[in-house]
């Protein structure tokens, strides 16, 4: 097998992620409590600890808001994005002035909890997959300016990315078949148009329509809501001519019935769009 590599997230989007969410939080005026309430000369050290059982993700984000909130503030990890957590489980520590870490506490919490919370969710359909040989793989339904960290947050969680967005494949769903007229003459457009490395992917709601998406020589097949017995029965059918996809009313009871099936792929929008936020919680230790 090859080697498998720890997921990561280009710094560049970590940063302007992390600047967005400071902008947001800290305003015009900066943190009024702490300037009003902590001496500017005042220490701490205080540690994020997990509250629940869970999966980490959003360490570099949480890392990020405390160096970039201003000069000073030390960070030391105790564990690694993709770690199972248990209740009471130390996550990472920092110390230095407190007015910063109060300050940036909440911005790296928010990164924190709604990353590991999709990590969570999809380590358990991951799990409820396993040995089955389907993957479970995430959507483009994703929170606007989060999509980059929260497929990465899939990734920690045992899942796998499906395009990242319009333009690195070409997945015709069901409204450009009814614009174009047909499943066959939308795939052999979209082959004539993408260069050799683009994968096609087609969406079907129907068995009818797989045979023409496989005729037409589609790589992929996205079966639409369809049950159980009509998805083994697309399988049969495929036959290894092109790897197919199941998708919609993916629920965690229902996804080891689907992927026993024999799809290759399991898409939902769930795990990053229903995805709870994990407890985590930021508590200070010492004052210098």
């Amino acid at each position: 097998m090859p080697p498998a590599y720890a997921p990561l997230v280009p710094l560049h989007i970590v940063e302007r992620a992390v600047i967005t969410a400071l902008e947001e939080d800290l305003g015009q005026a900066g943190d009024i409590t702490s300037q009003a309430t902590i001496s500017p000369n005042a220490t701490a050290v205080a540690r994020i600890n997990a509250r629940s059982e869970g999966t980490l993700c959003g360490l570099d984000c949480a890392s990020t808001a405390f160096r970039l909130i201003g000069p000073g503030l030390a960070v030391t990890p105790f564990v690694e994005d993709g770690a199972k957590l248990d209740a009471g489980m130390p996550i990472l520590e920092v110390s230095g002035n407190a007015r910063l870490i109060l300050a940036a506490e909440r911005t790296a919490l928010n990164f924190l909890t709604h990353l590991s919370g999709v990590a969570t969710l999809t380590r358990r359909f991951a799990d409820a997959v396993a040995g089955t040989g389907a993957r479970v793989c995430c959507t483009r339904k994703t929170t606007p300016g989060l999509r980059a960290l929260e497929k990465y947050a899939v990734r920690c969680g045992g899942g796998h990315n499906h395009r990242f967005g319009l333009d690195d494949a070409i997945l015709i769903k069901d409204n450009h078949i009814a614009v174009v007229g047909g499943v066959r003459a939308a795939i052999e457009a979209a082959r004539a148009f993408a260069g050799h490395l683009v994968a096609v992917e087609v969406e079907v709601d129907t068995l009818d329509q797989l045979e023409d998406a496989l005729d037409a020589g589609a790589a992929a097949v996205l079966l639409d809501n369809m049950d159980n017995e009509t998805l083994a029965r697309g399988v049969a059918m495929a036959t290894g001519r092109a790897k197919l996809e199941a998708s919609g009313n993916v629920t965690l009871e229902r996804v080891r019935s689907i992927a026993e099936t024999g799809v290759d792929y399991i898409s939902s929008s769930r795990i990053t769009m229903a995805a709870a936020p994990l407890d985590l919680g930021l508590d200070v230790v010492m004052l210098g």
